[in-house]
């Protein structure tokens, strides 16, 4: 039997043992309470911390000494969210279940972070004698919403339209620029597929292939023609990627697209008028060397009539030739027309009367069939323009409107009327904002296709059936408008007929009325002309011109050798002629330098083209006068002594 000793000793060991269990258990607790990342936390009912983890330690960088010196926990909170802690409190005393709260704490050397704080009560024998509770530091979580929060704003405020689809290609989201391009708002997509944005223009295996990419863990880049809420097409470029999950798992796509409708039509027009220029070079660079053919063909054939009998059996031959060879010029003047490198005065004018004027003339010849409707503003400005121009292209775009009413008949409509082109109204890249005189032609006729829209204005492209027209009206139209600073866009649908917007830009200034000039009779003279040209038919035949109308001619073949036969003796010559085209030395170049050899010597420049050449451009030079070839005697003549007898007087 065990002695009451034996069972206090047993008693003891026992409890000696149950205590050193618990403080085993007590420090392994501990232990795992300081190796949390969190701060673990007590306080007694009036704040006062009375336990922490070393994580809170480390965090608040307080010490021991001065938690057991009595540590409040307000003093590691920042002022400003005292009375809400304290409210916090209260409310966890009175039973309510608060969950997370979020405080910005505040450390010991008063630097603070963002937490997140979930606190419980400590109760013992049913009352509650404080508070035990987690402190999470929330900065890293407060920087990725921040950052997330940045990328949400660029996104929200981009340019470009951004589209969140799931793996189901359900839209998810879309942002303000996707609104503002599609016209559709985001309550009118979200749970919807982007199908919704096919026009049609692209077909199944289009979508297939970009589906399969993506799908797979690719990237696709492309360009889709989309159709908008309104119904209207739009074309963007898009790049559409898939979004991975940490596991590696697609977990959603993310789509950038971009409108490019109209950057592509004013590449298109870019494109265009580069085209027309680079055409347009081509046929001034034909139209030079076919001057340099018909010129002697004119003045020969010129020549002969006026030597041969009005009995001659040659005679009718002769003016058939001089009569296509005056065609050839005009064809010539088309060319340089359109390639804006004919040189025509202009002057400040009304285009109303030569509108009215061409519709006249185009009432007369066309059929009844066909209405003229017309709109002629009074009001509309004065344009700088050659009226012999205007008047052209008024016939030629009337004209292709009859043809295209002439087996059914229609309306025919001609308006004018001042417009003014903002900044955003301009409608090809060398228009510049301002006020237009706006002449519109329409018909109700056949119609046209876009291929057939992209290629009116190339020089002899035609759709009309042979001997109704040479191909070369609108291109020349095209130069015209072209070179006087304006625009041409036309508008077409089969069947729906067709409408020109012509753009002039209105001057200010007050107009002015075309002077009337009397024809001269042709006069020669006895003076001494230098004739420099590198043809030699062409000074041959100019010299036999010249030497008919009087002169005394002496002719060079070489820019060079005609400045050496000036230097030798500049008082001489009375006048020079020179082509401008010429190797080893140009005419402008050689005028240069017979003007510094004697400023006084008039020149005549001639040439069969000249982009950069105008009177205002000669005459600074000290160039007396400037004529484009192919010339017929008569001009050649009035020319000459034009010059001569300006320089006399």
């Amino acid at each position: 039997m065990l002695t009451i000793g034996g069972v206090i000793s047993l008693l003891s060991e026992r409890l000696a043992t149950k205590k050193k269990i618990l403080k085993l258990n007590e420090q392994r607790y501990r232990d795992l309470a300081d190796s949390l990342p969190q701060s673990i936390f007590e306080i007694d009912e009036t704040g006062r911390l009375i336990y922490a983890n070393q994580t809170a330690f480390d965090f608040f960088q307080y010490t021991k000494d001065e938690v057991d010196k009595g540590l409040n926990v307000t003093q590691m909170i920042i002022p400003e969210d005292h009375d809400r802690a304290i409210r916090n409190m209260q409310r966890i005393l009175n039973g309510t279940q608060l969950g997370g709260v979020e405080y910005t704490a505040l450390r010991r050397d008063g630097t603070t972070f963002p937490a997140v704080v979930h606190s419980t009560l400590i109760v013992r024998d049913a009352k509650p004698i404080g508070f035990r509770g987690l402190l999470i530091d929330i900065s890293d979580q407060k920087k990725m919403e921040m950052i997330l929060k940045r990328r949400a704003l660029a996104i929200d405020h981009a340019s470009d339209a951004v589209v969140v689809a799931d793996t189901n290609g359900t839209i998810i989201y879309v942002n303000p620029a996707f609104e503002k391009i599609s016209g559709y708002f985001k309550k009118d997509v979200l749970g919807e597929n982007p199908r919704i944005l096919k026009s049609g223009h692209h077909d199944k295996s289009f979508y297939k292939e970009l589906w399969e990419s993506i799908s797979n863990g690719k990237t696709w880049s492309g360009q889709f023609i989309n159709k908008k809420k309104d119904g209207s097409r739009y074309t963007e470029n898009a790049t559409i990627s898939p979004v991975f999950s940490g596991k590696g798992a697609i977990v959603s796509y993310v789509a950038v697209k971009r409108d490019v409708t109209e950057k592509l039509k004013l590449e298109t027009r870019l494109q265009q008028a580069q085209k027309m220029e680079a055409i347009g070079t081509l046929a001034g660079g034909i139209a030079h060397d076919f001057n340099n053919i018909l010129f002697p063909i004119l003045g020969y054939s010129d020549m002969l009539l006026a030597e041969v009998p009005e009995d001659s059996p040659f005679r009718d031959s002769l003016n058939q030739i001089y009569t296509s060879a005056l065609r050839a010029k005009d064809l010539v003047k088309q060319i340089l027309t359109f390639s804006s490198q004919d040189t025509n005065e202009l002057i400040l004018m009304k285009v109303q009367p030569i509108i009215k004027e061409a519709l006249k003339l185009i009432r007369s010849t066309i059929s009844t069939t066909i209405d003229i409707i017309q709109d002629i503003r009074a009001d509309c400005g004065t344009i700088k323009a050659d009226p012999t121009q205007i008047h052209q292209i008024i016939m030629n775009l009337t004209t292709n409107a009859y043809h295209a009413m002439e087996n059914t008949g229609g309306e025919l409509k001609v308006s004018l009327k001042e417009v003014e082109l903002g900044e955003h109204d301009v409608l090809s890249p060398d228009l510049e904002p301002g006020a237009y005189a706006c002449l519109t032609v329409s018909d109700t006729g056949t119609g046209m296709n876009k291929d057939v829209i992209e290629k009116i204005f190339d020089p002899f492209f035609t759709t009309k059936e042979p001997g109704k027209g040479t191909g070369m009206g609108l291109s020349v139209v095209h130069g015209i408008v072209k070179s006087l600073g304006g625009s041409i866009h036309v508008y077409s649908e089969p069947g729906k007929g067709t409408k020109f917007h012509v753009y002039f830009p209105v001057e200010k200034s007050s107009f002015e009325k075309q002077s009337i000039q009397t024809k001269e009779p042709v006069r020669g003279g006895t003076e001494r002309i230098l004739l420099v040209d590198d043809e030699a038919t062409i000074v041959t035949m100019e010299k036999q011109i010249l030497e008919r109308l009087g002169y005394q001619v002496t002719s060079r073949t070489s820019s060079i050798e005609a400045l050496e036969a000036f230097r030798a003796n500049p008082d001489r010559f009375d006048l020079v002629i020179t082509d401008m085209a010429m190797p080893n030395m140009a005419g402008d170049k050689l005028s240069v330098e017979l003007i510094k050899i004697r400023p006084d010597i008039p020149i005549l420049l001639c040439t069969g083209f000249s982009e950069k050449m105008t009177e205002e451009k000669v005459a600074s030079m000290g160039i007396k006068g400037f004529i484009l070839k192919p010339i017929v005697m008569k001009d050649l003549a009035q020319k000459i002594r034009e010059v001569l007898d300006n320089n006399k007087s």
